[in-house]
């Protein structure tokens, strides 16, 4: 399996809040609705980022940036079946990206493939 990640920050004039709200009540269920335009995704989550001191800690403890406000996980069965796009992928991917520039601050989030090592 690949895995796309992109770890997101918010528009700087949205809350935390109003960036999680956003994120999952209107980005989510349009991402599933889309889901059908591209079959090779298998697997969408999303992870919010706990506002709570615990993290300023963590962070400071190894001496990281500022914190990203959630990332995005999803799964493609290989790079073969992510690069494989028809017209209405094609589609399905420029709404996503017009939704997302609406509440992600596309230019300090960042975006990469992985493949994951499951160690325990």
């Amino acid at each position: 399996m690949i895995k796309l990640v992109f770890c997101c920050r918010r528009r700087p004039e949205l809350s935390r809040e109003e960036f999680q709200r956003t994120w999952l009540d209107r980005h989510g269920p349009l991402v599933r609705s889309l889901r059908g335009a591209v079959p090779a995704m298998r697997r969408y989550v999303q992870s919010h980022t706990l506002d709570t001191p615990a993290n300023d800690a963590i962070r400071a403890s190894r001496g990281s940036a500022e914190a990203y406000d959630g990332i995005t996980e999803v799964w493609f069965e290989d790079l073969a079946a992510l690069g494989s796009t028809t017209a209405e992928a094609a589609d399905a991917a420029r709404k996503l990206l017009e939704d997302e520039s609406r509440f992600i601050d596309l230019a300090r989030s960042s975006v990469f493939l992985t493949v994951e090592h499951e160690i325990f």
